[in-house]
């Protein structure tokens, strides 16, 4: 699903009398504003969706495959999101609902 298709049904979710241009405006400023809580280091719950929250990842180890030289990864923040019960309720369903049909 792309942006385009999220304004889509937001619009039709809200019905006749709001442009698809402000269901686009409303969708950007969501993500704005998720984008914005993430780089100051706070975390966004939203109730039966799920929580975004920015996470540390430690510094490691690793190889480069083309050589096999060991190589230090820095330490850094990393976007992280969380689904809630419900939503991973729900594709778990879906999902069965696919492999049996």
């Amino acid at each position: 699903m792309t942006k385009a298709d999220l304004v889509e049904q937001v619009t039709e979710a809200i019905g006749p009398g709001v442009t698809k241009k402000d269901c686009a405006l409303v969708v950007d400023g969501f993500l704005n504003a998720v984008k914005r809580a993430l780089a100051n280091g706070e975390h966004i719950e939203i109730r039966g969706f799920g929580t975004f929250k920015v996470r540390e990842r430690k510094t490691r180890m690793a190889r480069n495959p083309r050589t096999g030289d060991a190589v230090e990864v820095p330490a850094r923040a990393v976007p992280v999101f969380k689904p809630s019960k419900h939503l991973r309720s729900r594709v778990a369903r879906r999902f069965e609902e696919r492999a049996e049909g």
